[in-house]
């Protein structure tokens, strides 16, 4: 959610011909992330978030746009996709030579220190997404998967120094062994593949909107979990707090209780999920792409899960 590619207030008040939804009033860059050029837009009839694609080409943005529009309608709080004027769900047009689409603004901010009953909301509106995504058509093989990792990797090693080195190539070796989802036969549908906390918003206590569905992917569901605990339970020695952890579990057990063959799989989907952010975290500080207002995130942060994850394997917290 950086500003790769600039959008003057004169370009988008011609392409904002194209919607129903008044003229421009006001429009900001958003600094955060690094995937899409983002922008805050303020009409006179309402408040949205504009997104140029960068890397997701047209043909692919089509899931992820039908996806918003598909969860909101099944209630489900997220950005719902602004449809142009050729009126259905033409969502998707082209602006500054990029993919761009609009959808609305929520309201509310991310936590940075949730709590245990925040942990649980999260679980819950998780499960919800997990269960409505159950009747949504579109497909989309994961792009940062176990295929990813094995592409990348020869890439990233000569940036790293021998025990980090070592320490990527055994465990994306680990994972390829387990072949999760063929192993463990889990459960499988759509994801949001990066449900962190600035990805999800309160209000007043409870969650006013979950955003960024740009990494979603159809994938294992307990794969999606292992990402949002990773985040959200996770303490600063990098092992994840007991009370947050059982909390958010339980709440997405009660909306769609877990498996066996999930309940095997758990200790490796942490590992997976930390080994995900690693390599994509490695990737996008040593292999970066120019742009205007970019903030490459620490890798090391889930090294260090991962490690934890690895030498903790028999004291993680359970699933319900």
């Amino acid at each position: 959610m950086s500003v790769f590619t600039t959008v003057t207030p004169g370009q988008l008040a011609v392409w904002l011909k194209n919607y129903s939804i008044g003229t421009l009033t006001d429009l900001q860059g958003i600094a955060a992330g690094i995937e899409n050029t983002n922008y805050f837009v303020t009409t006179t009839q309402g408040r949205y978030v504009l997104t140029l694609f960068e890397k997701l080409t047209a043909q692919e943005l089509p899931f992820y746009l039908n996806l918003m529009a598909h969860l909101a309608q099944h209630g489900v709080p997220c950005p719902a996709p602004i449809a142009n004027n050729r009126g259905g769900s033409h969502f998707l047009g082209e602006l500054s030579g990029k993919p761009a689409s609009l959808v609305s603004r929520l309201t509310g901010k991310d936590l940075v220190n949730p709590s245990a009953n925040d942990c649980a909301k999260v679980g819950h509106v998780l499960a919800r997404m997990h269960i409505a995504g159950q009747s949504y058509a579109g497909h989309m093989d994961n792009p940062r998967g176990q295929r990813w990792w094995n592409a990348v990797m020869p890439d990233i090693l000569p940036f790293l120094n021998a025990a980090d080195a070592a320490l990527l190539r055994a465990e994306v070796k680990a994972q390829d062994a387990h072949r999760l989802d063929e192993t463990y036969n889990l459960p499988r549908g759509t994801i949001h593949a990066d449900l962190f906390r600035d990805n999800v918003l309160f209000n007043e206590g409870d969650i006013a909107g979950v955003i960024d569905f740009y990494f979603a992917c159809t994938d294992a569901l307990l794969y999606d979990v292992a990402i949002t605990v990773n985040d959200w339970c996770m303490q600063p020695d990098s092992r994840l707090e007991p009370a947050r952890t059982q909390a958010l579990l339980t709440a997405y057990h009660a909306a769609r209780p877990f498996t066996g063959a999930e309940r095997a799989a758990w200790p490796a989907l942490l590992r997976a999920g930390a080994l995900r952010f690693w390599v994509s975290r490695l990737y996008d500080l040593h292999l970066p792409r120019a742009g205007e207002m970019t903030h490459a995130k620490d890798p090391d942060h889930f090294k260090r899960m991962l490690a934890m994850h690895i030498a903790s394997e028999n004291a993680l917290p359970p699933l319900p």
